[in-house]
C-alpha cells in the first residue's frame, strides 16, 4: 500500500485533492489506520484516479464523475470521450491563435500609420481573364473569416481540375463580392487562370471582366497580415481622388509552402470620386 503522499506522487495529483475526493466519496482510501487516521491506497486505485481526472478534464462535475466512474465506463468509451475533448480544445487553440494573428496585424497597422509609403501603388488597366473557380460564403471580409473558407476551396478546385485534365495557365485569382442576402456575408471566389471552354459543372469556367482602372500594390507575406498593405492602398486611393468600386482582387504571384514568402498583388477597382 501507499501512503497518501506516495499515492499523490504516483497519480500526479495533490494530497489536498485526494483528501477532497475522500470527503466527497469519490475515491476512498483502501485503508485508514484507526489509531493515526493515516490514509493508505493501493496501486489498483490509480485506475479509478485516472478516470476521475480524465472526466474532470472533459468538463464533468464531481457528481457526474462519480456517477460515470461507478458505472465503470470502459477504456474504449473513455478514450473516445477524451478524443472528442481533445478536438474541442484544439479548435479553441486554433481560434485563439487566429485572433492573436489579427491582433498583431492591427498593431502593425497602427504602428505603421504615417510611415508606410504609398509610392508603391500603381494605377493600371487589368485585362479580362478566363478562370476556373469554386465559390462559397464567408461570415465577413476579415482574414479570420476568409482564410478558413478559401483554403479548402482552392484545395478542392485543384483536385477537380486535375481530375478533369485541366491545367492552370496562370496564377490564382481570389475575388470577393457582397453576398446577396444583405447580412454582411461575403461570396468568396477561389479562381485560377485556365484556357478551357466556358462551362458550369464540377467547377465554373468564366471570363472575369477587365478593370479599366485598378490601384495595385504588391503584398509580401501571409495574407493573414495583409491589413497594412490594404490600408496603404486605401490611403493612396483617397489621396488621389479615387473611390473603390469593389473589393480588391488578389493575384497569387508566388505561393511557396512557406506562407511568409507569398507574393500577392492586390488589384482594387477604382473610379474618380
Amino acid at each position: 500500500m501507499f501512503t497518501i503522499g506516495d499515492f499523490a506522487r504516483h497519480g500526479r495529483v495533490s494530497v489536498r485533492m485526494l483528501r477532497h475526493y475522500d470527503a466527497t466519496g469519490l475515491l476512498r482510501p483502501a485503508h485508514v489506520d484507526p489509531a493515526s487516521g493515516y490514509r493508505h491506497y493501493t496501486a489498483a486505485q490509480l485506475a479509478r484516479l485516472n478516470r476521475i481526472i480524465a472526466l474532470k478534464d472533459l468538463g464533468f462535475t464531481l457528481r457526474q464523475v462519480r456517477d460515470i466512474v461507478d458505472e465503470k465506463v470502459g477504456a474504449e468509451e473513455l478514450r473516445g470521450m477524451l478524443r472528442l475533448r481533445r478536438a474541442e480544445l484544439e479548435t479553441a487553440v486554433s481560434a485563439a491563435r487566429a485572433r492573436l494573428v489579427q491582433v498583431e496585424a492591427r498593431l502593425r497597422a497602427i504602428e505603421s500609420e504615417g510611415h508606410m509609403p504609398t509610392n508603391d501603388v500603381v494605377l493600371k488597366e487589368v485585362p479580362a481573364l478566363r478562370v476556373a473557380e469554386l465559390t462559397s460564403t464567408a461570415a465577413g471580409f476579415g482574414p479570420a473569416d476568409i482564410g478558413p473558407v478559401i483554403t479548402p476551396l482552392y484545395e478542392e478546385l485543384f483536385r477537380r481540375l486535375e481530375a478533369a485534365g485541366v491545367t492552370p495557365t496562370g496564377p490564382g485569382v481570389a475575388y470577393y463580392e457582397d453576398a446577396p442576402d444583405g447580412e454582411g456575408r461575403i461570396t468568396v471566389h477561389a479562381a485560377v487562370q485556365v484556357s478551357a471552354p466556358l462551362q458550369d459543372g464540377e467547377f465554373r469556367v468564366l471570363d472575369l471582366p477587365p478593370l479599366d482602372k485598378a490601384a495595385t500594390i504588391v503584398h509580401r507575406g501571409s495574407m493573414d497580415d495583409v491589413l497594412s498593405t490594404a490600408q496603404v492602398l486605401a490611403r493612396w486611393t483617397d489621396a488621389h481622388g479615387y473611390r473603390p468600386t469593389g473589393y480588391p482582387r488578389e493575384i497569387s504571384l508566388e505561393c511557396p509552402p512557406e506562407r511568409e514568402a507569398w507574393v500577392t498583388e492586390l488589384q482594387a477597382p477604382v473610379t474618380r470620386a
